[in-house]
Formats: C-alpha cells, sequence, structure tokens
C-alpha cells in the first residue's frame, strides 16, 4: 500500500479511503452511545444536521437479550478491527456487551452451532455475549470493523477458546 493511500490515525495505519467511513461511524456511535435512540431525531440538532440510524436492537446476533455491564468499574473501549481476506479471526467469545458496524468488506460468522450469519459493508449489529464464534473474512478486500464496547475495566474483550467439537463434520467455507 503506498503511502498516499494511507492516513495515520493513533498510531495506527488506515487506508484513506476509509477515513470518511470511519469518521461517519465513529459520529453515529458516539451519537447512539450518549443519547441512546430516544435522542436522535434530527429535529433535536440544529439545521443541516443529518442523524441516520444505523441500527436498532434489543437483542444481539443470536437473539440474547442486551444487557448492561453491572460493574463497578464500567469501562467503554472504540476498537478498529482489521481482518485480511481470507483471514480468521478464530475461535473467541465476548465476556461482555461489544456493538460492530461494518466500515467496509464481508465477514462470515459462524456459531458453535454451526449456524452461520454475513455482515456487509454499512451493517451495525451487537455481537453475541459468552458464545463461541469465528468470523471469517469471505470477501476480497479487507474488513475493517469498528467495535465499541460497554463493559469493565479490566475484563477482556475476547477470550479465545479452543474450535467447539461437533457431532457432524464441520462445514466448508
Amino acid at each position: 500500500m503506498s503511502s498516499l493511500s494511507v492516513a495515520i490515525l493513533s498510531g495506527l495505519r488506515f487506508p484513506k479511503s476509509l477515513l470518511s467511513r470511519m469518521a461517519a461511524a465513529s459520529l453515529a456511535l458516539v451519537i447512539s452511545l450518549a443519547w441512546g435512540p430516544a435522542n436522535t431525531q434530527a429535529g433535536e440538532y440544529t439545521k443541516g444536521v443529518v442523524v441516520t440510524t444505523l441500527n436498532t436492537a434489543s437483542t444481539t446476533t443470536n437473539g440474547q437479550a442486551i444487557e448492561y455491564p453491572k460493574t463497578d468499574a464500567p469501562e467503554v473501549r472504540f476498537l478498529m478491527i482489521e481482518i485480511p481476506p481470507g483471514a480468521e479471526t478464530g475461535w473467541h467469545k465476548h465476556p461482555m456487551q461489544c456493538y460492530a458496524y461494518m466500515i467496509s468488506g464481508t465477514i462470515t460468522v459462524e456459531t458453535e452451532d454451526g449456524k452461520r450469519s454475513t455482515f456487509h459493508q454499512g451493517q451495525a449489529f451487537a455481537e453475541m455475549v459468552n458464545a463461541l464464534h469465528n468470523g471469517k473474512n469471505t470477501g476480497t478486500e479487507p474488513v475493517w470493523i469498528m467495535m465499541t464496547v460497554t463493559g469493565a475495566k479490566g475484563v477482556p474483550t475476547t477470550e479465545a477458546v479452543n474450535r467447539p467439537v461437533r457431532n457432524s463434520r464441520p462445514r466448508s467455507w
């Protein structure tokens, strides 16, 4: 990648083509976290401000009810995840609630029971909590995911786990 196509943000290198999408996603996530869906009506901002709801969810991608952390040490994390074409996250779980926005690419997430869900650029979703899953970039371009995590200080965002053993053969990608 040439130096002209990359920008550095907080020590990380991002393709410049992603920066405007990242900025829009950041603003949308901050607004939704700070004010919640009840206060995201365009009429509550000054003229010219456009608010677009990316998603409204009360459950995660596997149907779990969304729960906010019960902790004396709350922490919100903002993460940028890059997954190259053909790469996988590895089997893992999240011990706390994570919210994702697909900045670019296509990812297919497989759960422990073999079910798959595919997410594309522009989609926003609430990740499953304490459920084993593996994501694979099934597209031809890098996947860039902006993730916001609501959790507790000292609790990891992701825990790696061994590939689950199933009674049937794993399906091929």
